[in-house]
């Protein structure tokens, strides 16, 4: 299976960003950029981490979509201003690279990083092997 895994590694975010630390903010960009994107959803799931309670920092949030070409993941650190995104998806039947691009980058223009690391993964056989 041939596929393109794309990962970012975002710095210097707005810690005010609804996104960073607010579930349903959060929820509701991935969705939208993932349509916008051409990408289709088929699951989800969002998770708020409890504040720490002796720093009285705000906590950051956890979210993945499962898309029909694979998915998204995405983890948000206030209390440090980073964010860390991963999309994959598979290139079977259709070339989805253009579709994880444009992902990838809409969610990197709404954090709004100081800093940006990225990394491309071509992933999978990329011609079919015979079976044995």
């Amino acid at each position: 299976m041939q596929g393109l895994h794309l990962t970012a590694d975002l710095s210097g975010c707005d810690p005010a960003r609804p996104a960073m630390c607010e579930r349903a903010a959060l929820r509701a960009l991935c969705l939208a950029a993932v349509r916008d994107s051409g990408l289709a959803p088929v699951g989800e799931l969002f998770h708020r981490f409890e504040p720490a309670a002796a720093l009285g920092e705000p906590a950051g949030i956890t979210g993945v979509v499962l898309l029909a070409e694979s998915h998204l993941a995405v983890h948000t650190w206030p209390e440090l201003g980073a964010v860390t995104l991963d999309v994959y998806v598979c290139n079977f039947g259709a070339d989805n690279s253009a579709r994880a691009r444009t992902l990838l980058a809409a969610l990197e223009a709404a954090f709004a990083p100081a800093g940006v690391e990225r990394h491309a993964i071509v992933r999978g056989a990329r011609t079919p092997i015979a079976p044995a």
